[in-house]
């Protein structure tokens, strides 16, 4: 008898264990996302019912950005827009994302920004600096000051949130900060005078913005995120086309709640990528002009700044073959 209750209570859990995995295939893919104009073109599918269309059950959820990969990191979420530096930085928490559809690139949207009379980075040498340290501002910042004959050294860091930095510039406290959007445009209209010396319009390639899925997701799902792929270029393909451009900005500044001409200056700074565009940086390389090389440079960037302890292994993070297979 005890016998047939083990073997009883075995095929019970392997019952529940299949109910459990088939409810996880049928639910919705959940989906975070965050005030980027890369990621809230999101909306334009979502509005348009195009998702429906193709057949594919899809939850997207808004978030502010960190509580979005916090929400990631917690199995929340399906997948969730970010950076490829910073899904580096939710992996190192235990997080794994792939990152299997690229977005865009940052194209003058990410800025460090000088009080009035700071007209050049070089003018930054012994200078405080707002930045957010170990976040991809950080970089953008390194990187401004090497292509400028400057160290890390030479400037004064201050650690500061990144949406706190419009009211650190206006404080005077600090010389210059690093923002992106909206809070480098805040920045701006605050601070009267105040002028964008470097931004990632300098080093395109910088910073990718894509869709990082868990591993057990995409293992299980592979081909409604193939579907949920076809639904993004479609969008892309609504934004690219003159007829209707405007259509998609009403969409999106709505989400955010900014007017549409106001919300055109952010696209205009989003190099938001066709499909022949994305198929060439997931082609490997060790520069800005590719995924890879992009990620190994933020991977060497984290481990110098000592946002994690080791290398990650950058090839196991991304993903290319739904993107080259369509």
């Amino acid at each position: 008898m005890k016998h047939m209750l083990n073997q009883l209570f075995k095929l019970l859990a392997a019952t529940m264990m299949i109910s459990l995995s088939s409810q996880a295939l049928a639910g919705p893919l959940k989906i975070g996302y965050s005030d980027w104009p890369g990621w809230v073109a999101w909306e334009v599918g979502i509005e348009k019912g195009w998702f429906k269309e193709e057949g594919v059950d899809v939850k997207f959820e808004w978030f502010d950005y960190v509580a979005s990969m916090d929400a990631f990191a917690a199995g929340k979420l399906d997948a969730v827009g970010m950076t490829n530096g910073d899904t580096l930085v939710t992996a190192s928490t235990g997080a794994k994302g792939i990152m299997i559809l690229m977005n865009d690139y940052s194209n003058g949207n990410d800025m460090i920004i000088g009080k009035p009379g700071i007209t050049s980075v070089k003018q930054l040498k012994g200078k405080k600096i707002g930045v957010e340290v170990g976040f991809v501002g950080h970089l953008l910042l390194i990187n401004a000051l090497e292509k400028n004959g400057l160290k890390e050294t030479d400037v004064e860091l201050v650690n500061v949130p990144t949406n706190e930095t419009p009211q650190v510039l206006a404080s005077g406290d600090v010389d210059a900060i690093v923002a992106w959007q909206p809070s480098s445009g805040i920045a701006l209209k605050l601070v009267p005078g105040s002028k964008a010396i470097y931004t990632s319009a300098d080093e395109p390639g910088l910073i990718y913005d894509l869709l990082a899925v868990s591993p057990q997701s995409y293992s299980k799902n592979k081909a409604k995120w193939k579907k949920v792929m076809k639904v993004w270029y479609r969008i892309v393909d609504y934004l690219k086309d003159p007829a209707t451009f405007d259509d998609a900005i009403t969409i999106m500044s709505s989400r955010v709640g900014l007017k549409p001409s106001e919300y055109k200056s952010f696209v205009k700074g989003t190099k938001i990528l066709t499909l022949e565009e994305a198929k060439s940086f997931f082609k490997k390389g060790k520069g800005f002009d590719s995924l890879y090389g992009s990620t190994q440079i933020s991977d060497d960037f984290n481990v110098a700044n000592k946002v994690y302890d080791k290398p990650l292994k950058v090839k196991s993070f991304i993903d290319p073959s739904l993107t080259l297979g369509m």
